[in-house]
């Protein structure tokens, strides 16, 4: 699998220079470029890791990584040469998984994002799993395993497939699906899980799954 890294980092010599070497260990790497829509160009890259600067145009990294956090459990690493106890703590807390201090060694940033991936994608044992298929749903971490592959789902994404999972074989219906996400504070109506449920056939696709979800027009989706 190739992870994909979103760089949110305000000096673009430093992101560039990120972004080509993390190209050479066989990450894709993206760069932010509006810096009032880090949010949003988040969810279009979809990444399985953040480096995240704290000093940003605009709204600060705190922000962002609070920002992601309501939406994703993605693997958030900051980069700040702010790297004074309050800091790291204040980062540690927002929901950051590691913090590099500013100068630093692109090799050591390499090594330390390739720790926080076996972390955060490696298996917590199987006792909170779902299977399908062979399809491996982890409720630890929110993510799914097929074959030799993984992937991160975002919060949403996540519920839809845990409820299908739970209820394989019937059909789970629009309105009980949508109950389900109103749990989260995002507001949640027909477009939304629309989306919700594209977006989570794109990734079971990548893994190499097709029709995994089947819909029942008009009335709802089942896995069978």
């Amino acid at each position: 699998m190739m992870y994909r890294i979103f760089i949110v980092e305000d000096d673009m010599t430093i992101a560039d220079a990120l972004a080509e070497h993390l190209g050479r260990w066989d990450y894709e790497a993206a760069c932010a470029k509006d810096f009032r829509s880090v949010l949003e160009e988040f969810v279009a890259f979809d990444p399985q890791l953040v480096l995240l600067d704290i000093v940003l145009p605009f709204f600060n990294g705190f922000h962002w990584c609070q920002e992601i956090r309501k939406i994703s459990r993605v693997p958030i690493v900051f980069l700040s040469s702010a790297a004074d106890n309050m800091n790291i703590v204040m980062a540690m807390n927002m929901g950051g998984d590691e913090f590099i201090e500013k100068p630093f060694d692109l090799n050591v940033v390499t090594a330390k994002i390739q720790a926080v991936l076996r972390r955060a994608y490696a298996f917590q044992g199987s006792g909170n799993v779902l299977e399908y298929k062979g399809l491996l749903l982890n409720l630890n971490d929110a993510s799914v395993s097929y074959k030799d592959q993984r992937m991160l789902l975002t919060k949403n994404e996540f519920r839809i497939l845990r409820l299908l999972f739970e209820n394989s074989g019937r059909i789970v219906s629009r309105d009980a699906i949508i109950s389900s996400l109103w749990e989260s504070d995002e507001f949640i109506d027909d477009n939304t899980l629309t989306v919700n449920v594209s977006r989570l056939r794109r990734k079971l696709l990548e893994l190499g799954l097709c029709d995994c979800i089947k819909t029942k027009k008009g009335i709802g989706y089942i896995v069978e």
